[in-house]
């Protein structure tokens, strides 16, 4: 899954308002994070299988920084744990996705081509993007994340995701089904993704990872971090 050098992984508009970005975050920074997201899993809300409503356990492994996301809704304690407070959501994270989405909209963000500002909340003068929650999934070789959306939040701000480790297909969907039209991108470690505007409430999920793949001087031996951050729009 390698073979960059030779093939060079372009940035790409996968539908409006959703952006990949190959190697957007250097292996230093990979290592950084992943050493931060070690720290977040040991507590004070330790990281988890998460067990929904119905019965079901997700077989990704979850710890939340900022806002405690449980099926489905947002708590800043952990009462579907432990009842502790989550970590708090560090001022370097918010920089991090601001330099993100600039990164993937430029200057003036490009949500959905040359309509773009009609559905974009993040034009010059406006309030910048400030997200307050990160959810962190780690992925063995056999998890798997099933087509949903990301709709617990009350702002429409994009979702920014992080790839560290091992590769994955992400299958990115429509606004209205789980099913057709979606299209599979391969996330590599290191890449962006980007998803707001028309897209923000797309349908999407992970159906494989290909183990084997990370570059261990992220810090990775194996397995998949999945870094989102999201602006929850909730008060405090």
């Amino acid at each position: 899954m390698s073979g960059d050098a030779l093939f060079p992984r372009e940035r790409t508009v996968v539908a409006p308002g959703a952006v990949h970005v190959p190697g957007w975050l250097p292996v230093e920074r990979q290592r950084e994070l992943v050493e931060a997201c070690r720290s977040w899993a040991r507590g004070p809300v330790p990281i988890r299988h998460t067990m929904l409503p119905g019965g079901g356990v997700m077989s990704v492994q979850t710890v939340c920084v900022g806002w405690h996301w449980q099926p489905y809704r947002y708590t800043r304690t952990a009462d579907d744990v432990n009842g502790e407070r989550v970590a708090e959501f560090p001022q370097w994270l918010v920089e991090l996705g601001r330099s993100a989405l600039a990164e993937a909209y430029g200057e003036r963000p490009d949500l959905s081509g040359e309509h773009a500002q009609e559905h974009s909340p993040y034009s010059p003068g406006t309030v910048p993007y400030s997200p307050d929650t990160a959810l962190i999934n780690f992925y063995d070789s056999a998890a798997r994340m099933g087509m949903h959306q990301d709709k617990e939040e009350r702002s429409g701000a994009p979702v920014v995701s992080l790839s560290i480790g091992d590769t994955c297909v992400f299958r990115f969907g429509n606004t209205e089904t789980r099913g057709r039209p979606y299209t599979d991108v391969e996330l590599v470690s290191g890449d962006l993704f980007v998803f707001g505007g028309p897209s923000r409430f797309a349908f999407h999920g992970v159906p494989k990872v290909c183990p084997g793949t990370a570059d261990p001087a992220t810090g990775m031996s194996g397995g998949r971090l999945n870094i989102t951050l999201r602006e929850t729009g909730l008060p405090g």
